[in-house]
């Protein structure tokens, strides 16, 4: 059985467009330059395409020292804060932000035609769920876990499902790109549609992975990331084939168990043993 690395993507902001690349570096957090920064509204809640489509007008480029925002033809560099720290939340779980300065909130308020919009960088990393990880475990600005997974496999597999329930519909089938699910990392090869489903542990290359859960998904995979229309798949489709516990589910969770660097054509090694 060979199975690779097909496809790396970084999102430095939050819910806005990811980045894709060749390799990438792991560390505990996840992958480096992913997630360290997001948007607040007044109350330090973040802002997410799930409701505010025209972040996914946004993209940018994590230096480590600074942040290249573009948008409409516009771009800035937004250095590194190091002032003090203030509270947010990422969907009601408490963490800490460092407030970029004014003219990154000058910016992203205009860009977003909002004035309640704060840039803020990771001050503080936020444990994970103890259920699903062990003491110590943490991540960034993630809505849940370090880094996500998916599958091609799975994804011609739900391709197929939502064609099928097109064409029951009498309506044009609508076209799922692996941009809406939003992986940091894509495997292609020799594995089963929803095989993934499984696995405990995966290596990519040299670092290991534990699988924390599977991925449940929300209304951000219905917005096309290019266009920002609004429709009712894949999530349809989804309450049809792939629901359980009262949600709909795609790829799957990790937690980091080494550090170093992932590459397009790695290796990837997952191993499926019965949960203790």
């Amino acid at each position: 059985m060979t199975i690779r690395l097909a496809g790396i993507s970084v999102f430095p902001v939050k819910s806005t467009r990811g980045r894709s690349v060749d390799s990438a570096e792991v560390e505990p957090l996840g992958l480096v330059g992913d997630r360290r920064w997001m948007l607040v509204d007044v109350d330090g809640e973040c802002l997410t395409a799930r409701t505010e489509r025209n972040l996914l007008r946004l993209s940018a480029i994590d230096e480590g020292d600074r942040l290249l925002l573009h948008a409409d033809g516009t771009e800035l560099a937004v250095p590194r804060p190091t002032g003090p720290m203030i509270e947010a939340t990422v969907h009601g779980r408490p963490l800490h932000g460092i407030p970029a300065g004014q003219e990154a909130q000058r910016w992203v308020q205009q860009t977003l035609g909002r004035g309640d919009v704060r840039l803020v960088h990771l001050g503080r990393p936020r444990a994970l769920n103890p259920d699903y990880s062990r003491a110590g475990d943490a991540t960034g600005f993630a809505d849940a876990y370090p880094v996500t997974l998916a599958s091609t496999a799975s994804l011609r597999r739900l391709q197929d499902w939502v064609t099928e329930t097109a064409l029951d519909r009498g309506e044009e089938p609508t076209e799922i790109g692996m941009g809406r699910f939003r992986p940091n990392l894509v495997i292609d090869g020799d594995v089963a549609p929803f095989e993934e489903d499984s696995w405990t542990r995966v290596c990519v290359g040299d670092v290991a992975f534990d699988v924390a859960k599977p991925i449940d998904r929300c209304v951000l995979t219905t917005v096309h990331p290019d266009t920002l229309e609004r429709g009712p798949e894949p999530i349809r489709t989804l309450a049809r084939h792939r629901a359980w516990d009262g949600r709909t589910w795609f790829g799957l969770q990790l937690i980091p168990r080494s550090t170093g660097t992932v590459r397009i054509g790695d290796d990837v090694v997952p191993r499926a043993l019965p949960r203790a």
